[in-house]
């Protein structure tokens, strides 16, 4: 699996780095279909400053992929909520691709 984190107008130093791959670890328990992430921290020029720091992430699964993007004024709460996020998707994805006939077919077997 390819993880990547990079930074625009922003140094991603390693608590940063560790922060980001603690969070993801939480979400990466829920599928095991992950090929690639590509998280992506960014401060932006903005005049509001509680849309000012942006946390976004591509997460590249098996058939499909999935992006989610937050701002905040605070960058570990923009990761949080993006994690959140996130982790919201990727269950619903799991839940969808889901194959009910296989289990239905275990379970007349066991019967």
């Amino acid at each position: 699996m390819n993880f990547k984190i990079s930074g625009n107008n922003l140094d991603i130093t390693p608590a940063i780095t560790d922060y980001v791959k603690a969070k993801m670890e939480r979400v990466l328990r829920h599928c095991e279909q992950v090929m690639g992430v590509n998280v992506m921290l960014s401060v932006l020029n903005q005049t509001e400053k509680e849309k000012r720091q942006q946390a976004e992430v591509r997460v590249h699964l098996k058939g499909k992929e999935i992006f989610v993007e937050t701002h905040h004024e605070d960058l570990y709460a923009a990761i949080d909520g993006l994690i959140d996020k996130l982790d919201r998707q990727v269950l619903r994805h799991k839940d969808r691709t889901k194959d009910y006939a296989h289990e239905s077919v275990r379970r007349s077997q066991e019967q």
